[in-house]
């Protein structure tokens, strides 16, 4: 059995030893920035489809006896929310994504 001995010892104290320059340490690549701009960009695409007038506006203006049945397109409360939980995915990928 061979003792383990480290490599420091008081002699060589507070002096400043020639070690190899690490690598770059940031753990994101130009991959994950890709996809976080990816899914950035489907996020913010959700949530300008689900921008529209709400149920009493009726050309611009609010009036509380008419109904717009707008609010319940299919593209606002399909498409917008799948769009934005889809790139809400695409940002856990980006930053979970190995180099």
């Amino acid at each position: 059995m061979s003792k383990k001995t480290n490599k420091f010892s008081a002699d060589s104290f507070g002096k400043e030893t020639a070690e190899a320059p690490e690598e770059n340490t940031f753990y994101f690549g130009k991959q994950n920035f890709k996809w976080m701009l990816i899914g950035f960009i489907c996020i913010v695409a959700g949530f300008l489809l689900m921008m529209g007038p709400d149920a009493n506006t009726v050309d611009g203006k609010f009036n509380p006896d008419a109904w717009n049945e707008g609010i319940f397109s299919i593209r606002r409360i399909r498409i917008a929310p799948l769009l934005v939980v889809i790139g809400f995915a695409i940002e856990v990928y980006a930053i979970l994504k190995r180099k």
